[in-house]
């Protein structure tokens, strides 16, 4: 008989000062006794405010339900109508603002959120451990319409795994010489074991979606060079928002000044792959942010053996865009955070190679468009700070070149691609969704548009 806690149950974790020099994912996820446990304090609400704050509308009550009742492969059942990658969501999304965040638990503040995600990634992880693939991996027929999916990350994953099941002939371009998008190459082997996005590409292969990597649309061969050469006769748009930003100040052209989210790739594709890319080796490392990216970065670096690993942010803690949960990580890892800090340049030693970020000290002012107050820098608060390698984690930006070269698809004033509620562009069999569209966000929401996209598609060809 198992004994329900009131409170929810604790994620299993490595400690702090052991996973830090590694990167052995960091939380373990539940047991059976755990899961059942946590599935158990599911108030079964009527209005369900956590199905209408997932971005992908799953049936949570529902899945559940089933994982309360044991039957963890009827949870998976129900949860596999909505997502393709519960193993992935119920790691990276950050369910405290959305289904989570909706809890009637946690919102009437009976005490805290079921713990949603934790119970779909114990799913996920137990029906692959147990399952004997008997009938995973059969080919789907694929007899209908040609169609492209640009970009291979979520958005891409569940517009195409949606369109496979309704017998479309799928093919997915991305750039990258490795599949998977930012779930490949930007989150972190202790956040997102690699085997299983892996395992989610290979499984797409089996049932029949075809991938062409290294191949950037835009560059390599246009839009108009798929429909009106290739054959295609419809088109997804889900390639992320890929363009680094800088923050334009001197000395940001120095050796040992890099993108985070080019640094997270070679470590990923180094560690995960076993490949060869440049990782910089630096003892003390400054990461420029506040964002969940900040947060990959500066743990990453720590596990990549530097002395010192600084976060500073122009805001207060407060105002900072990471994930409380990763931010706890962070700290707990040993990585330093200086709040109200802005760079304003860098400098170089004698050999020209980066040695000091310089800084300023900030007071925050009246609230932007965002709602957040404006940092503002205090005259005369320069001072510097020691550094080999910074990792600049400052967003990131839709790359233009997909737009650029396509007749007849239009962006805004942002470089994002124009899509209506369909996710319809302004070319009649194109679609786009995800961070190409509204800018960089979560997994989850990108999925949300994948599968979107795939509806529309499909009535399009309908109509």
């Amino acid at each position: 008989m198992i004994n329900v806690k009131q409170d929810r149950n604790p994620m299993p974790e490595l400690e702090a000062d052991v996973r830090n020099k590694n990167f052995l994912e960091v939380e373990t996820g539940y047991t059976e006794e755990m899961a059942i446990n946590e599935a158990m304090r599911c108030l079964k609400c009527r209005n369900k405010p956590c199905v209408e704050a997932c971005p992908v509308h799953n049936n949570i009550p529902e899945f559940i339900a089933k994982v309360a009742e044991g039957d963890y492969f009827a949870a998976r059942e129900i949860l596999s109508e909505t997502t393709c990658l519960p193993a992935v969501c119920g790691r990276v999304c950050p369910q405290e603002k959305q289904c989570e965040g909706s809890c009637t638990r946690g919102f009437q503040g009976l005490d805290h959120a079921v713990g949603i995600g934790r119970i779909e990634r114990f799913v996920a992880d137990w029906c692959r451990e147990h399952e004997e693939h008997k009938n995973e991996d059969a080919p789907v027929s694929h007899k209908g319409p040609k169609v492209a999916v640009i970009g291979s990350g979520p958005a891409g994953i569940a517009c195409a795994g949606d369109l496979l099941q309704k017998s479309y002939n799928v093919t997915i371009f991305e750039s990258m010489h490795r599949a998977g998008g930012v779930l490949a190459y930007g989150i972190p082997q202790f956040r997102l074991p690699k085997d299983i996005v892996d395992g989610e590409i290979e499984g797409l292969v089996k049932k029949g979606v075809k991938f062409v990597q290294n191949v950037e649309i835009g560059v390599d061969k246009t839009i108009d060079d798929l429909l009106e050469k290739d054959g295609f006769e419809a088109i997804f748009i889900g390639t992320g928002a890929g363009v680094h930003r800088l923050m334009g100040i001197r000395g940001e052209e120095l050796e040992g000044v890099w993108a985070a989210e080019e640094y997270l790739a070679n470590v990923n594709f180094n560690k995960a792959y076993g490949e060869k890319l440049e990782v910089p080796q630096a003892k003390h490392i400054v990461v420029v942010g506040g964002g969940n990216v900040a947060m990959d970065a500066c743990r990453t670096a720590k596990r990549m053996g530097a002395d010192t690993v600084t976060v500073v942010y122009r805001r207060s803690e407060k105002e900072m865009p990471a994930r409380p949960l990763e931010l706890s990580h962070a700290k707990a890892e040993g990585v330093e955070f200086m709040y109200l800090t802005n760079p304003v340049g860098f400098k170089a030693d004698a050999d020209g190679k980066l040695a000091q970020v310089e800084c300023v000290t900030m007071e925050l002012g009246e609230p932007d468009e965002s709602g957040r107050r404006t940092p503002m820098p205090i005259e005369g608060s320069n001072f510097v700070l020691q550094a080999d390698l910074v990792l600049m984690a400052l967003g990131s930006d839709v790359n233009q070149v997909i737009v650029e070269t396509a007749t007849g698809v239009e962006a805004n004033d942002k470089g994002q691609i124009i899509a209506d509620e369909k996710a319809a562009t302004t070319k009649e069999n194109v679609f786009a969704g995800g961070d190409a569209v509204t800018g960089a966000a979560t997994v989850i929401k990108a999925m949300g548009a994948g599968r979107l996209a795939a509806k529309s598609i499909d009535e399009y060809f309908n109509k």
